[in-house]
Protein backbone atom coordinates (compact mmCIF):
# COMPACT_ATOMS: atom_id res chain seq x y z
CA UNK A 1 0.00 0.00 0.00
CA UNK A 2 2.93 2.31 1.14
CA UNK A 3 4.19 2.29 -2.73
CA UNK A 4 0.81 2.87 -4.47
CA UNK A 5 0.82 6.73 -3.89
CA UNK A 6 4.68 6.68 -5.53
CA UNK A 7 3.57 4.42 -8.38
CA UNK A 8 0.44 6.80 -9.34
CA UNK A 9 -1.88 3.81 -9.52
CA UNK A 10 -4.89 4.96 -10.05
CA UNK A 11 -8.09 3.76 -11.29
CA UNK A 12 -9.61 6.52 -13.47
CA UNK A 13 -12.81 6.78 -16.23
CA UNK A 14 -10.89 8.91 -18.96
CA UNK A 15 -13.04 12.59 -18.21
CA UNK A 16 -13.30 15.27 -20.13
CA UNK A 17 -12.15 17.71 -16.51
CA UNK A 18 -8.88 15.50 -16.19
CA UNK A 19 -7.43 14.54 -19.92
CA UNK A 20 -6.79 17.16 -22.78
CA UNK A 21 -5.01 16.09 -25.51
CA UNK A 22 -3.32 18.92 -27.57
CA UNK A 23 -1.90 18.84 -31.06
CA UNK A 24 -1.69 22.02 -32.52
CA UNK A 25 -2.11 23.19 -35.98
CA UNK A 26 -1.15 26.58 -37.56
CA UNK A 27 -3.66 28.02 -39.78
CA UNK A 28 -0.84 30.30 -40.82
CA UNK A 29 0.00 29.92 -44.66
CA UNK A 30 3.91 29.15 -45.33
CA UNK A 31 5.37 28.87 -48.82
CA UNK A 32 7.02 26.09 -49.90
CA UNK A 33 10.54 27.78 -49.81
CA UNK A 34 10.62 28.63 -46.77
CA UNK A 35 9.28 24.49 -45.85
CA UNK A 36 12.36 23.59 -43.33
CA UNK A 37 12.55 19.32 -43.51
CA UNK A 38 12.60 17.64 -40.13
CA UNK A 39 14.56 18.24 -37.54
CA UNK A 40 17.48 15.34 -36.48
CA UNK A 41 16.19 12.16 -35.27
CA UNK A 42 17.70 11.55 -32.03
CA UNK A 43 17.68 8.14 -29.10
CA UNK A 44 16.97 6.30 -32.91
CA UNK A 45 18.33 2.86 -30.93
CA UNK A 46 15.72 0.40 -30.11
CA UNK A 47 15.36 -0.74 -26.80
CA UNK A 48 17.36 -4.68 -26.72
CA UNK A 49 13.41 -6.64 -26.77
CA UNK A 50 12.61 -5.01 -30.25
CA UNK A 51 15.72 -6.52 -32.08
CA UNK A 52 13.61 -8.83 -34.01
CA UNK A 53 11.31 -6.03 -35.29
CA UNK A 54 11.54 -4.45 -38.63
CA UNK A 55 11.07 -0.55 -38.46
CA UNK A 56 11.87 0.23 -42.24
CA UNK A 57 8.32 0.67 -42.73
CA UNK A 58 7.93 3.13 -40.25
CA UNK A 59 10.66 5.35 -41.41
CA UNK A 60 10.04 4.22 -45.11
CA UNK A 61 6.47 6.11 -44.76
CA UNK A 62 7.96 9.13 -42.85
CA UNK A 63 10.55 10.00 -45.72
CA UNK A 64 7.43 9.27 -48.34
CA UNK A 65 5.36 11.82 -46.84
CA UNK A 66 8.52 14.33 -46.54
CA UNK A 67 9.06 13.95 -49.61
CA UNK A 68 5.96 13.76 -51.33
CA UNK A 69 3.18 15.13 -49.71
CA UNK A 70 1.77 18.01 -51.74
CA UNK A 71 1.28 21.02 -48.53
CA UNK A 72 4.50 21.07 -46.75
CA UNK A 73 2.70 23.05 -44.13
CA UNK A 74 1.21 20.20 -42.41
CA UNK A 75 4.77 18.33 -41.73
CA UNK A 76 5.17 19.14 -38.34
CA UNK A 77 7.73 16.24 -37.18
CA UNK A 78 6.65 16.67 -33.30
CA UNK A 79 2.74 15.88 -34.34
CA UNK A 80 3.64 12.92 -36.82
CA UNK A 81 5.43 11.40 -33.49
CA UNK A 82 2.90 12.03 -31.04
CA UNK A 83 0.62 10.91 -33.20
CA UNK A 84 2.54 7.43 -34.16
CA UNK A 85 3.10 7.11 -30.11
CA UNK A 86 -0.73 8.19 -29.60
CA UNK A 87 -1.22 5.03 -32.46
CA UNK A 88 0.48 2.99 -30.78
CA UNK A 89 -1.33 2.75 -27.17
CA UNK A 90 -4.92 2.81 -29.80
CA UNK A 91 -3.24 -0.41 -31.60
CA UNK A 92 -4.26 -2.07 -28.06
CA UNK A 93 -7.84 -1.71 -27.83
CA UNK A 94 -8.17 -0.56 -24.84
CA UNK A 95 -9.48 2.99 -24.25
CA UNK A 96 -8.07 3.32 -20.76
CA UNK A 97 -4.68 2.72 -22.12
CA UNK A 98 -3.06 5.96 -23.97
CA UNK A 99 -0.54 8.24 -24.54
CA UNK A 100 -0.29 11.83 -23.29
CA UNK A 101 1.54 14.48 -24.68
CA UNK A 102 3.27 17.52 -22.31
CA UNK A 103 -0.22 19.90 -22.21
CA UNK A 104 -2.53 17.15 -21.72
CA UNK A 105 -0.80 15.49 -19.34
CA UNK A 106 -0.21 18.95 -17.59
CA UNK A 107 -4.26 19.29 -18.27
CA UNK A 108 -4.85 15.65 -16.38
CA UNK A 109 -2.88 16.41 -13.19
CA UNK A 110 -4.75 20.09 -13.13
CA UNK A 111 -7.89 18.10 -12.81
CA UNK A 112 -7.02 15.90 -10.42
CA UNK A 113 -6.20 19.04 -8.60
CA UNK A 114 -9.47 19.80 -8.78
CA UNK A 115 -9.07 22.96 -11.09
CA UNK A 116 -9.44 23.29 -15.02
CA UNK A 117 -11.06 25.48 -17.61
CA UNK A 118 -13.89 23.99 -20.00
CA UNK A 119 -17.38 22.75 -19.29
CA UNK A 120 -17.12 20.53 -17.03
CA UNK A 121 -18.06 17.16 -18.12
CA UNK A 122 -16.44 13.70 -18.11
CA UNK A 123 -16.56 12.12 -20.68
CA UNK A 124 -15.72 8.39 -21.62
CA UNK A 125 -16.43 6.12 -24.55
CA UNK A 126 -18.72 3.46 -24.74
CA UNK A 127 -19.32 1.14 -27.95
CA UNK A 128 -16.83 3.53 -29.82
CA UNK A 129 -18.90 6.61 -29.37
CA UNK A 130 -18.23 9.73 -27.19
CA UNK A 131 -20.79 9.92 -24.28
CA UNK A 132 -20.76 11.80 -21.17
CA UNK A 133 -20.03 10.17 -17.94
CA UNK A 134 -21.31 12.61 -15.32
CA UNK A 135 -21.42 16.94 -15.55
CA UNK A 136 -20.17 18.24 -12.85
CA UNK A 137 -22.45 19.85 -10.15
CA UNK A 138 -23.33 23.52 -10.86
CA UNK A 139 -21.04 23.18 -14.05
CA UNK A 140 -21.68 25.21 -17.86
CA UNK A 141 -22.04 21.38 -19.15
CA UNK A 142 -25.24 20.67 -16.29
CA UNK A 143 -26.50 23.87 -16.50
CA UNK A 144 -26.62 23.71 -20.26
CA UNK A 145 -28.27 20.44 -19.57
CA UNK A 146 -26.04 18.02 -20.65
CA UNK A 147 -26.69 14.86 -18.52
CA UNK A 148 -24.67 11.21 -18.08
CA UNK A 149 -25.28 9.01 -20.70
CA UNK A 150 -25.74 11.98 -23.81
CA UNK A 151 -23.63 10.48 -26.60
CA UNK A 152 -21.59 13.44 -28.27
CA UNK A 153 -22.51 13.46 -32.20
CA UNK A 154 -20.80 16.98 -33.07
CA UNK A 155 -18.32 19.35 -31.82
CA UNK A 156 -19.16 22.83 -33.76
CA UNK A 157 -20.56 20.70 -36.19
CA UNK A 158 -18.11 18.31 -36.81
CA UNK A 159 -18.99 14.96 -36.49
CA UNK A 160 -16.94 12.53 -34.31
CA UNK A 161 -17.29 9.89 -35.62
CA UNK A 162 -13.96 7.87 -34.98
CA UNK A 163 -12.71 10.73 -33.21
CA UNK A 164 -10.72 9.88 -29.81
CA UNK A 165 -11.49 10.76 -26.46
CA UNK A 166 -8.33 12.96 -26.08
CA UNK A 167 -9.39 14.61 -29.27
CA UNK A 168 -12.73 15.67 -28.59
CA UNK A 169 -11.36 16.68 -25.21
CA UNK A 170 -9.18 18.85 -27.01
CA UNK A 171 -12.28 20.55 -29.51
CA UNK A 172 -14.56 20.63 -26.59
CA UNK A 173 -12.23 22.12 -23.74
CA UNK A 174 -11.22 26.20 -24.06
CA UNK A 175 -10.64 29.65 -22.40
CA UNK A 176 -12.97 30.61 -20.00
CA UNK A 177 -15.33 32.94 -21.73
CA UNK A 178 -15.68 31.21 -25.24
CA UNK A 179 -18.15 28.75 -26.17
CA UNK A 180 -18.64 25.48 -27.69
CA UNK A 181 -21.58 23.93 -29.32
CA UNK A 182 -22.13 20.08 -28.77
CA UNK A 183 -24.95 18.07 -30.83
CA UNK A 184 -26.01 15.88 -28.24
CA UNK A 185 -28.79 12.91 -28.30
CA UNK A 186 -30.26 12.35 -25.34
CA UNK A 187 -30.35 8.69 -23.76
CA UNK A 188 -33.65 7.10 -24.66
CA UNK A 189 -34.06 10.00 -27.58
CA UNK A 190 -34.36 9.30 -30.96
CA UNK A 191 -33.72 13.52 -31.60
CA UNK A 192 -30.28 15.06 -31.13
CA UNK A 193 -30.25 18.70 -30.25
CA UNK A 194 -27.80 21.39 -30.70
CA UNK A 195 -26.55 22.80 -27.19
CA UNK A 196 -24.38 26.36 -26.98
CA UNK A 197 -22.02 25.99 -23.69
CA UNK A 198 -19.74 28.73 -22.52
CA UNK A 199 -17.08 27.50 -20.78
CA UNK A 200 -15.27 28.70 -17.72
CA UNK A 201 -12.82 28.15 -15.06
CA UNK A 202 -14.31 25.07 -12.60
CA UNK A 203 -13.22 24.34 -9.08
CA UNK A 204 -13.92 21.12 -8.02
CA UNK A 205 -14.46 20.27 -4.28
CA UNK A 206 -14.09 16.64 -3.99
CA UNK A 207 -16.12 16.20 -0.64
CA UNK A 208 -19.35 18.12 1.04
CA UNK A 209 -21.09 17.08 3.70
CA UNK A 210 -23.70 17.91 6.53
CA UNK A 211 -25.88 16.48 9.56
CA UNK A 212 -29.86 17.78 8.77
CA UNK A 213 -32.90 17.03 10.31
CA UNK A 214 -35.20 15.37 7.54
CA UNK A 215 -37.40 18.19 6.90
CA UNK A 216 -34.58 20.34 6.56
CA UNK A 217 -33.39 18.18 3.64
CA UNK A 218 -33.60 20.23 -0.17
CA UNK A 219 -34.95 18.24 -2.60
CA UNK A 220 -36.79 15.49 -0.57
CA UNK A 221 -40.42 14.70 0.48
CA UNK A 222 -41.49 13.47 3.93
CA UNK A 223 -44.26 13.48 5.73
CA UNK A 224 -44.81 15.41 8.39
CA UNK A 225 -45.28 12.64 11.15
CA UNK A 226 -41.31 10.91 10.38
CA UNK A 227 -38.47 12.66 12.14
CA UNK A 228 -34.97 12.16 12.45
CA UNK A 229 -31.53 13.44 11.51
CA UNK A 230 -29.70 11.79 8.45
CA UNK A 231 -25.75 12.95 8.01
CA UNK A 232 -24.81 13.49 4.04
CA UNK A 233 -21.10 13.35 2.53
CA UNK A 234 -20.66 13.55 -1.57
CA UNK A 235 -17.59 12.52 -3.66
CA UNK A 236 -17.51 13.84 -6.66
CA UNK A 237 -13.90 12.63 -7.80
CA UNK A 238 -11.11 10.67 -5.91
CA UNK A 239 -8.04 13.12 -6.72
CA UNK A 240 -5.49 14.92 -5.11
CA UNK A 241 -7.25 16.48 -2.02
CA UNK A 242 -9.23 13.91 -1.68
CA UNK A 243 -8.34 12.51 1.64
CA UNK A 244 -7.87 15.76 3.11
CA UNK A 245 -11.21 17.02 2.19
CA UNK A 246 -12.80 13.88 3.35
CA UNK A 247 -11.00 14.12 6.71
CA UNK A 248 -12.04 17.29 7.89
CA UNK A 249 -15.37 16.49 6.14
CA UNK A 250 -16.05 13.23 8.02
CA UNK A 251 -14.26 14.16 11.59
CA UNK A 252 -16.93 17.09 11.59
CA UNK A 253 -19.61 14.91 10.88
CA UNK A 254 -18.32 12.17 13.04
CA UNK A 255 -18.43 14.63 16.21
CA UNK A 256 -22.25 15.69 15.22
CA UNK A 257 -23.26 12.34 14.72
CA UNK A 258 -22.03 11.60 18.69
CA UNK A 259 -23.73 14.73 20.17
CA UNK A 260 -27.34 14.77 18.01
CA UNK A 261 -30.13 12.83 19.30
CA UNK A 262 -32.52 10.33 16.91
CA UNK A 263 -29.04 10.00 13.83
CA UNK A 264 -30.85 7.44 11.68
CA UNK A 265 -27.78 6.87 9.26
CA UNK A 266 -25.20 8.24 7.01
CA UNK A 267 -25.89 8.68 3.08
CA UNK A 268 -22.44 8.30 0.94
CA UNK A 269 -23.25 10.06 -2.18
CA UNK A 270 -20.70 8.65 -4.74
CA UNK A 271 -23.84 9.99 -8.03
CA UNK A 272 -21.98 11.17 -11.00
CA UNK A 273 -18.01 10.53 -9.45
CA UNK A 274 -15.71 9.12 -12.39
CA UNK A 275 -13.25 7.93 -10.28
CA UNK A 276 -9.51 8.84 -9.55
CA UNK A 277 -7.01 7.25 -7.45
CA UNK A 278 -6.78 3.40 -6.02
CA UNK A 279 -5.58 4.26 -2.92
CA UNK A 280 -8.40 7.17 -2.30
CA UNK A 281 -10.86 4.38 -3.01
CA UNK A 282 -9.25 1.82 -0.09
CA UNK A 283 -8.93 4.80 2.66
CA UNK A 284 -12.79 6.02 1.75
CA UNK A 285 -14.06 2.16 2.36
CA UNK A 286 -11.94 1.98 5.48
CA UNK A 287 -13.73 4.67 7.35
CA UNK A 288 -16.88 1.90 7.43
CA UNK A 289 -14.93 -1.33 7.80
CA UNK A 290 -13.18 -2.68 10.42
CA UNK A 291 -9.37 -3.30 9.85
CA UNK A 292 -8.55 -6.74 7.74
CA UNK A 293 -11.40 -6.52 5.64
CA UNK A 294 -11.26 -6.80 1.80
CA UNK A 295 -11.57 -3.49 0.22
CA UNK A 296 -10.82 -4.85 -3.39
CA UNK A 297 -8.94 -7.49 -5.26
CA UNK A 298 -6.20 -6.59 -7.62
CA UNK A 299 -5.81 -9.25 -10.67
CA UNK A 300 -2.74 -9.21 -13.48
CA UNK A 301 -2.66 -10.65 -16.05
CA UNK A 302 -1.20 -13.72 -14.97
CA UNK A 303 -4.20 -14.14 -12.87
CA UNK A 304 -2.63 -13.88 -9.61
CA UNK A 305 -4.57 -11.95 -7.36
CA UNK A 306 -3.82 -9.21 -4.62
CA UNK A 307 -6.31 -8.37 -1.94
CA UNK A 308 -5.68 -4.67 -1.11
CA UNK A 309 -7.56 -4.75 2.78
CA UNK A 310 -8.29 -1.97 5.63
CA UNK A 311 -5.31 -1.19 7.08
CA UNK A 312 -6.24 1.78 9.41
CA UNK A 313 -8.84 2.72 11.88
CA UNK A 314 -12.32 4.45 10.59
CA UNK A 315 -15.02 6.61 12.25
CA UNK A 316 -18.20 4.96 10.76
CA UNK A 317 -18.17 1.56 12.07
CA UNK A 318 -22.04 0.92 13.42
CA UNK A 319 -23.59 3.83 11.51
CA UNK A 320 -26.05 2.67 9.11
CA UNK A 321 -25.16 3.41 5.45
CA UNK A 322 -26.68 4.14 2.11
CA UNK A 323 -24.91 4.52 -0.83
CA UNK A 324 -26.13 6.56 -3.76
CA UNK A 325 -24.76 5.60 -7.29
CA UNK A 326 -26.25 6.39 -11.25
CA UNK A 327 -24.77 5.43 -14.64
CA UNK A 328 -22.39 8.31 -14.10
CA UNK A 329 -20.66 6.63 -11.12
CA UNK A 330 -17.02 4.66 -12.23
CA UNK A 331 -14.06 2.64 -11.38
CA UNK A 332 -12.57 4.40 -7.60
CA UNK A 333 -16.68 5.03 -6.46
CA UNK A 334 -17.47 1.72 -7.72
CA UNK A 335 -14.72 -0.25 -5.62
CA UNK A 336 -16.10 1.60 -2.61
CA UNK A 337 -19.84 1.02 -3.63
CA UNK A 338 -18.80 -2.72 -4.18
CA UNK A 339 -16.50 -2.87 -0.88
CA UNK A 340 -19.20 -1.48 1.05
CA UNK A 341 -22.09 -3.93 -0.31
CA UNK A 342 -20.18 -7.48 -0.60
CA UNK A 343 -18.90 -6.92 3.63
CA UNK A 344 -21.36 -7.57 6.26
CA UNK A 345 -22.11 -6.01 9.69
CA UNK A 346 -24.30 -8.28 11.89
CA UNK A 347 -25.36 -10.54 9.11
CA UNK A 348 -26.50 -7.73 6.68
CA UNK A 349 -24.80 -5.90 3.99
CA UNK A 350 -22.82 -3.25 5.11
CA UNK A 351 -24.47 -0.06 2.97
CA UNK A 352 -27.15 -0.54 0.52
CA UNK A 353 -26.89 0.49 -3.20
CA UNK A 354 -29.56 3.05 -4.43
CA UNK A 355 -30.07 4.64 -7.79
CA UNK A 356 -29.01 3.24 -10.47
CA UNK A 357 -26.39 0.65 -12.49
CA UNK A 358 -22.62 2.40 -12.29
CA UNK A 359 -20.71 2.96 -15.82
CA UNK A 360 -18.88 -0.28 -15.46
CA UNK A 361 -15.42 -0.18 -15.29
CA UNK A 362 -13.42 -2.62 -13.82
CA UNK A 363 -9.40 -2.14 -14.70
CA UNK A 364 -6.90 -0.08 -13.25
CA UNK A 365 -4.32 1.83 -14.74
CA UNK A 366 -0.60 3.22 -13.92
CA UNK A 367 -0.38 6.69 -14.90
CA UNK A 368 3.69 7.22 -15.67
CA UNK A 369 5.36 10.56 -16.66
CA UNK A 370 7.73 9.80 -19.93
CA UNK A 371 10.61 12.75 -18.27
CA UNK A 372 9.52 15.24 -21.42
CA UNK A 373 6.07 16.15 -20.01
CA UNK A 374 4.16 14.07 -21.83
CA UNK A 375 2.51 10.75 -20.14
CA UNK A 376 1.67 7.38 -20.88
CA UNK A 377 -1.47 5.64 -18.71
CA UNK A 378 -0.95 1.95 -18.76
CA UNK A 379 -3.85 -1.16 -17.62
CA UNK A 380 -1.94 -3.24 -15.49
CA UNK A 381 -4.78 -5.25 -13.69
CA UNK A 382 -8.49 -5.68 -13.42
CA UNK A 383 -10.01 -5.40 -10.14
CA UNK A 384 -12.84 -7.54 -8.47
CA UNK A 385 -14.92 -6.55 -5.39
CA UNK A 386 -14.44 -8.58 -2.63
CA UNK A 387 -16.56 -11.27 -3.53
CA UNK A 388 -15.26 -12.04 -6.78
CA UNK A 389 -17.43 -10.13 -9.17
CA UNK A 390 -15.86 -7.99 -12.16
CA UNK A 391 -18.04 -5.37 -12.93
CA UNK A 392 -16.54 -4.27 -16.23
CA UNK A 393 -18.93 -3.13 -18.88
CA UNK A 394 -22.08 -4.80 -16.49
CA UNK A 395 -21.39 -2.11 -13.53
CA UNK A 396 -22.91 -2.30 -10.08
CA UNK A 397 -27.01 -3.18 -9.94
CA UNK A 398 -28.14 -0.80 -7.25
CA UNK A 399 -29.99 -3.33 -4.24
CA UNK A 400 -33.16 -0.42 -4.97
CA UNK A 401 -33.36 0.96 -8.21
CA UNK A 402 -34.74 4.44 -8.56
CA UNK A 403 -34.61 7.04 -11.16
CA UNK A 404 -34.81 10.70 -10.84
CA UNK A 405 -38.25 12.53 -12.25
CA UNK A 406 -37.00 14.24 -15.27
CA UNK A 407 -39.83 16.36 -15.33
CA UNK A 408 -39.18 17.55 -12.13
CA UNK A 409 -35.49 17.43 -11.12
CA UNK A 410 -35.52 19.80 -8.13
CA UNK A 411 -37.04 16.41 -6.24
CA UNK A 412 -34.24 13.99 -6.04
CA UNK A 413 -36.29 10.98 -5.95
CA UNK A 414 -33.17 8.94 -5.07
CA UNK A 415 -32.11 10.37 -2.18
CA UNK A 416 -35.35 11.05 -0.78
CA UNK A 417 -35.49 7.06 -0.95
CA UNK A 418 -32.29 6.80 0.75
CA UNK A 419 -33.55 9.07 3.56
CA UNK A 420 -36.48 6.75 3.81
CA UNK A 421 -34.50 3.70 4.17
CA UNK A 422 -32.89 5.11 6.73
CA UNK A 423 -35.91 6.19 8.46
CA UNK A 424 -37.17 2.21 8.37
Amino acid sequence: MRKIRSLQVVVLLIISGLIGYYFGTSNVKISWKNYKPSLAVVNREAPATLNNVDFSTFWNVWQKLETNYYDKTKLDPVKMLNGAIEGMAQSLGDPYTIYLPPVANTNFKDGLAGQFSGIGAELGTKDKQIIVIAPLVGSPAEKAGIKAGDAILKVNGEATTDWTLPATVDKIRGPKGTSVTLTILHKDSEKPLDIKIVRDVITVKSVVGWVKDIKNIDGIKVSKDQKGKIAYVRLSQFGDSTINDWATTINKIFLQTQSEKDMKGLIVDLRNNPGGYLADAVFISSEFLKQGTPVVLQENSQGTRVTLSVTRKGLMYELPIIVLINKGSASASEIVSGALRDNKLNEKSRAILVGETSFGKGTIQQADDLGNGAGLHITIAKWLTPNGTWINGSGLKPDIEVKLDEKDPSHDLQLEKAVLELMK
